[in-house]
């Protein structure tokens, strides 16, 4: 059994189920969401001819859903249509967790482990829509600076919409663990932060417009 529409949580279900460390799991919309929205690349794994498959991709997300695409003939998205289930994960990492032990060296990180179908999207209105949400979620606001994909175009892409029926988010944040016995021990211990960041942009040499203002001290998700 899957969570209705209106459910604030996407598990936890059989396969997103945290066992080990679940204090760390979180299953509510919202947590998953936010990571999600934060990340732009996402692994696609699926089975195609008895192997399994894990292909990165770009992605927006939209409710629910997320919109792939790529080229008309694109393996991973035609063949993950064919799968009753395939899976999509994301992962951020926020830092190196050192320990005065090798054993309890670790990660920061924020991570979603999602299962669902996927559907081709033939619709030509939600395909256009499709492409919409994955420029404006790697780029928001992108798709009004931008001449709308001709007819060809549109032919010649393959969109998929992601259908997530369950998922866990996982988040590990804060100082390195320690074994009572190793306190005392001489060596340095802690974290090292990491931040990621965008340089100012470069225009390209056909460039002819302003610098528009959402790419001024550009980040993401959104400028803060």
């Amino acid at each position: 059994m899957y969570p209705p529409d209106n459910s604030e949580n996407l598990g936890p279900y059989s396969h997103t189920k945290v066992k080990r460390l679940a204090d760390r799991a979180h299953y509510d919309r919202d947590s998953i969401y936010r990571i999600l929205d934060e990340g732009f690349v996402c692994h696609l794994g699926f089975i195609a001819n008895g192997t399994p498959y894990v292909i990165p991709t770009g992605y927006g997300r939209r409710g629910d859903a997320l919109y792939l695409h790529g080229a008309s003939a694109n393996f991973a998205l035609a063949e993950s249509k064919k799968n009753a289930t395939v899976s999509v994960t994301v992962t951020l990492i926020d830092g190196l967790v050192l320990s005065k032990s090798a054993f309890h060296h670790s990660i920061n990180y924020r991570s979603v482990v999602s299962f669902g179908t996927v559907m081709p999207v033939e619709d030509v209105e939600e395909k256009k829509l499709a492409l919409e949400t994955i420029l404006n979620h790697i780029v928001p606001n992108r798709s009004n600076d931008t001449r709308p994909p001709s007819r060809s175009e549109l032919k010649a892409t393959r969109v998929v919409r992601y259908e997530i029926m369950e998922a866990s988010a996982k988040i590990r944040i804060g100082e390195p663990k320690e074994e009572p016995e190793d306190i005392e021990l001489d060596y340095w211990s802690g974290q090292i932060p990491i931040e990621w960041g965008y340089s100012d942009p470069i225009p390209s040499g056909n460039s002819n417009g302003k610098l528009p203002d959402y790419l001024v001290n550009f980040s993401r998700p959104a400028n803060s």
